[in-house]
């Protein structure tokens, strides 16, 4: 996993839903610090709303983060959507890295459909949650068995540094502390 052959897919952290989601405040904030290292590592970022009119748009502590970023609207549950595939085509994306909600329908549709597709896809089990923990502890135990890496936000960041030596390594090692 490199930096040039990775997409972040940020995956419905709306406004309406993270009411409802078990432990949404500490999800947000995991993902906003994979959001600033992956902007340090100049990582490639999508993001998709499923049904905005209804759940809001992407909440404001993420949608800081997502300047210049596409946002597409969804009703389908996986986030490989058309606008999403052609990303990945036109950038020659190998792997993805994703966060978001609810881990146990649109997240796993959507590893799904990317390991279906032949990518490796990167889940940090700290940067998605579902209604109840037990749906995302469920959910989880499908990703890993449908081949996806379930890490954590600090392990894909070092993944993708891969050395200290890195000129993003002071900025990201300062986002985890």
């Amino acid at each position: 996993m490199k930096p040039e052959n990775t997409l972040c897919i940020v995956v419905d952290i709306q406004e309406r839903l993270l009411p409802a989601l078990h432990e949404a405040d500490k999800m947000v904030e995991r993902s906003r610090i994979v959001l600033q290292g992956l902007q340090a590592l100049e990582v490639a970022v999508v993001a998709t709303e499923q049904y905005p009119k209804g759940l809001g748009k992407t909440t404001p502590a993420v949608q800081l983060l997502l300047d210049g970023v596409p946002v597409f609207e969804k009703t389908r549950f996986s986030a490989l959507i058309d606008e999403v595939e052609a990303v990945l085509t036109e950038k020659n994306i190998r792997n993805v890295v994703l966060l978001g909600a609810e881990a146990h329908v649109c997240m796993l549709q959507t590893v799904l459909d990317l390991r279906a597709k032949g990518l490796a896809v990167y889940v940090p089990y700290d940067c998605t949650t579902s209604r109840s923990p037990d749906n995302k502890a469920n959910a989880l135990q499908q990703m890993r068995d449908a081949g996806a890496v379930v890490s954590n936000s600090e392990s894909v960041l070092f993944q993708l540094l891969a050395d200290a030596k890195h000129p993003a390594f002071k900025t990201v090692s300062k986002l985890i502390q």
